[in-house]
């Protein structure tokens, strides 16, 4: 099969095409015919050198796929040959063929195309076990988005606001901004030219929002916790504002607050089928009723890896970059 691999780390001109053997499905797992693959920042994070596979993972890269099942241990599935998935894999993405465990496959929503599934999973995973699951966004809370033109970002918009929840958001741009706000954010802040914290306490007259999801960490953690309510929760995703952070701890005891994190590729398969499984019943009919809908920015060949990172790390895109695969 054709697939795209890291030949050293380095610059997105390292993404190369090469032949690789088809992989064959083990027990619990299936084989997909590969018509659609995400983009997401731990890919390029990979081609750097800083985010290595987790052992026994694919050395390709790409963490979400969308296709056909053609092949691997059907007697254990609920899905059937050739039945169109989405899934979430530990890496092997992007590749004409890819094994996907059962229990992190879902059926591509009704109406979405595959290039549209293909950047459900990573996201959609993500968000669900981070913003609902350990911060536990509940009923009446509200949710700042650091980062709200992502991929993330999008689905962390758009999830809250289907839900019920008040929404900020940050962004690097007046039209990112605007596009946060198109989605569902009730107010999008433009970090170069305002401070989000200041801008949350007014808009929550001066109460603070609930949850935060941070993907920047470094020195936004201690201006969060400044806009955060009582009892309020911050979980990091993400540091592309660097890991180290100076911050006020006695306002974590006086206030009762809580700053978690996780990542969810090394994770365990039974702990993302259990999020698959919510996903299908909470956000999959969010999906197909269109209350929520995949935000894409870009498409590429499989063979332009390259240039699908470069966008990526450019940051100019708005939602999800796709790889396609004839």
């Amino acid at each position: 099969m054709r697939a795209i691999q890291i030949t050293q780390a380095g610059a997105p001109e390292v993404l190369q095409v090469c032949e690789r053997p088809r992989p064959e499905a083990g027990p619990g797992e299936v084989l997909i015919r590969v018509l659609a693959a995400g983009v997401n920042r731990p890919d390029v994070l990979q081609r750097l050198g800083h985010y290595a596979p987790p052992p026994g993972a694919s050395d390709l890269p790409g963490l979400e796929v969308a296709g056909e099942i053609v092949g691997g241990d059907l007697a254990a599935s609920p899905f059937r040959q050739g039945e169109l998935v989405c899934a979430l894999v530990q890496g092997g993405g992007y590749a004409e063929y890819c094994v996907a465990p059962i229990g992190q496959c879902l059926p591509i929503p009704a109406g979405l195309t595959p290039v549209e599934a293909a950047s459900l999973p990573e996201t959609y995973f993500t968000v669900w076990s981070n913003v609902f699951g350990r911060a536990g966004l509940a009923a009446g809370e509200t949710l700042l988005v650091q980062g709200g033109s992502s991929g993330i970002g999008v689905t962390a918009i758009q999830l809250a606001r289907a839900r019920g929840h008040r929404v900020f958001a940050t962004a690097g741009s007046d039209e990112k901004c605007r596009a946060c706000e198109a989605m569902g954010a009730e107010k999008a802040i433009n970090y170069k030219t305002e401070d989000f914290a200041a801008v949350v306490k007014a808009a929550t007259g001066g109460k603070g929002v609930d949850v935060v999801l941070d993907m920047v960490a470094g020195d936004y953690l201690a201006r969060e916790i400044s806009c955060l309510a009582d009892d309020g929760r911050i979980v990091v995703i993400a540091l592309l504002g660097g890991a180290k952070a100076q911050i006020d701890a006695g306002q974590i005891l006086r206030r009762r607050l809580t700053i978690t994190g996780s990542t969810l590729r090394p994770r365990p398969v039974a702990f993302k089928a259990a999020i698959a499984a919510e996903l299908r019943q909470h956000a999959w009919p969010l999906l197909a009723s269109g209350a929520v809908q995949p935000v894409i920015h870009a498409t590429f060949p499989l063979e332009q890896a390259a240039a699908a990172h470069a966008l990526m790390e450019s940051s100019t895109h708005i939602g999800k970059i796709i790889l396609t695969v004839a």
